[in-house]
């Protein structure tokens, strides 16, 4: 194998800048969508539902996207004609989800007890997630591509920081704007404009963001990708025609099985808090249920102003996780934190305490958002199939939302009807995915 090359910290920085919008996108959609659907008549207990159908086409997508960029060489690159294609149309939807009780569906056509402007609503998050996917994944091949085993774990914590600086901007977004004079309110069934708002901008900082990467980073040809990783791609391409995705998923690594353990309890976890958090303080910190009040909408922009404390921490936490020595420990400490983070959340009745909680919790996200993909892309050195299974990987994150969002509203109904017990039950599941990394492997560094 020919020696690998480091990268420097601009080279790294542009691998991954378009990470912030496509982030700023992400966070508009996790800390908005269950305000959305309250706000066109959802009951908390639908909430979870609406959930499922995003993670499920990312199960169906991810998969093909990685298979599909690994046998793409062109003159745009491998990996950068998805990201470029997931942006648009991410940014085109952005514009239409926020104003689906725009439309004088609110009241019409109801189908299997959902409005019409919820069934909007529900497909245009579909296509959201999805389209948002297809951009973000291919930031996470680049630097399986490109990125030297002794430089991933700067290069993912890096990503991690701008994911999370993107975050800390699209959460405070709305507050942002009611603060400089839009309306935090609405008829009863229509987004506030704060929200419609937020979403526009967004999706402007999201294709300048992309562009911005997508025109710096000039990606490896086959020959410089096969003598980076030292492998014969010309024989193993003849191999890939007689290797479908069941395939390698067959003959994938153990460090895929048993990271992906950990990633079920972390992303069930998650989806947990960006489905109860909005129900979960309005009900602690401004004592009400009542969807329409102006009191239910402030907490819908302290949610942002939360995610936004989660972030600061995700982004600090990024820079300390390459100071581990060890990355298993690492991850066990971040995932614990995270959990009392979560499990503090259900005894606070203070907004301004839940810093605290929220702080914590993003060091959990951080560590989720850096450690899978560098274990993982570690042990898949020299492999052909980077993008395929990182597609097949991201399964892992879909699969756990899946079935959290289908059991949600089952396990708040045993809970008795209170959300933040909802986040409670995410910090346990924390603990179970820090018990997990245990039976990771770390492959040790050449």
């Amino acid at each position: 194998m020919s020696k690998q090359r480091d990268l420097t910290f601009w080279q790294m920085f542009n691998l991954s800048f378009g990470f912030f919008g496509v982030q700023i996108a992400y966070a508009l959609q996790s800390a908005n969508i269950s305000r959305i659907f309250a706000t066109l008549g959802a009951d908390p207990h639908q909430l979870s539902f609406f959930w499922i159908l995003p993670p499920l086409m990312g199960m169906i997508v991810q998969p093909l996207i990685g298979k599909w960029s690994d046998r793409t060489w062109c003159r745009l690159g491998r990996r950068k004609p998805y990201l470029l294609v997931g942006a648009i149309v991410a940014v085109l939807v952005m514009v239409f989800l926020p104003n689906a009780g725009s439309l004088n569906l609110s009241t019409a056509y109801v189908f299997l007890g959902l409005n019409a402007a919820m069934w909007f609503g529900l497909f245009s998050l579909i296509f959201l997630d999805t389209s948002i996917n297809v951009a973000m994944q291919p930031f996470k091949m680049m630097v399986g591509d490109m990125v030297n085993e002794k430089q991933k774990a700067t290069a993912y914590s890096l990503q991690s920081f701008l994911c999370n600086a993107g975050s800390f901007v699209g959460y405070l977004f709305p507050i942002f704007f009611t603060w400089i004079g839009i309306s935090n309110i609405a008829p009863e069934g229509v987004v506030p404009d704060s929200v419609i708002y937020s979403f526009y901008v967004g999706a402007a900082v999201l294709i300048l963001c992309v562009l911005y990467t997508f025109f710096k980073v000039k990606e490896m040809d086959p020959k410089e990708y096969a003598e980076f990783h030292g492998i014969d791609l010309e024989a193993e391409s003849k191999k890939e025609k007689g290797e479908g995705l069941i395939s390698l998923l067959l003959k994938a690594p153990k460090t895929f099985w048993t990271v992906g353990l950990v990633q079920f309890f972390c992303w069930s976890a998650f989806l947990y808090m960006w489905t109860y958090t909005n129900g979960a303080i309005a009900r602690n910190c401004w004592g009400t249920t009542d969807v329409a009040s102006a009191a239910y909408q402030s907490a819908g922009n302290w949610v942002g102003v939360l995610f936004a404390v989660q972030a600061v921490g995700s982004i600090l936490w990024a820079l300390a996780i390459p100071k581990f020595r060890n990355l298993k420990t690492a991850y066990v400490v971040s995932l614990l934190l995270g959990a009392a983070g979560f499990a503090s959340v259900l005894f606070i009745h203070n907004q301004y305490v839940l810093f605290v909680s929220y702080f914590l919790i993003g060091f959990a996200w951080a560590a989720m958002l850096a450690l899978p993909f560098t274990l993982l892309t570690n042990a898949l050195e020299g492999s052909p199939y980077m993008g395929s299974y990182l597609g097949l990987f991201n399964c892992t994150i879909c699969l756990p939302q899946i079935i959290a969002a289908a059991t949600g509203g089952l396990v708040l109904h045993l809970v008795g009807g209170n959300q933040g017990t909802m986040l409670l039950m995410a910090g346990v599941y924390l603990v179970l995915g820090a018990l997990s990394v245990g039976l990771v492997e770390v492959k040790k560094q050449k």
